[in-house]
């Protein structure tokens, strides 16, 4: 999200936040893959093979629960329930 200032006769672009690339986002989901049903949001950004800034992992996580690729339990343990093999069987099947 971007937010225009003006100074002047010049008009300035400032970014608000920054959106995960990705890379990123690949990385948190593998991650995910690895640890699911284990660990709670801390403990997993802990894992992370690479630093992320809190806030970015935060929108990944909100993401890929929109997407229903990850379910966050009340006690906080993030688990995987994307199922591609399940997928790949709606995507093929007949319409009636």
């Amino acid at each position: 999200m971007a937010q225009e200032m003006e100074e002047g006769n010049a008009k300035k672009i400032i970014r608000l936040f920054r959106s995960p690339n990705l890379d990123t986002v690949n990385m948190v989901e593998k991650t995910i893959v690895e640890y699911s049903g284990e660990l709670k949001r801390t403990q997993l950004w802990e894992k992370l093979p690479r630093k992320v800034m809190w806030h970015t992992f935060t929108i990944i996580l909100d993401y890929l629960t929109e997407i229903n690729k990850i379910v966050i339990s009340d006690n906080g343990i993030i688990t995987y329930i994307w199922n591609p093999k399940l997928a790949g069987k709606v995507k093929t099947r007949k319409s009636y």
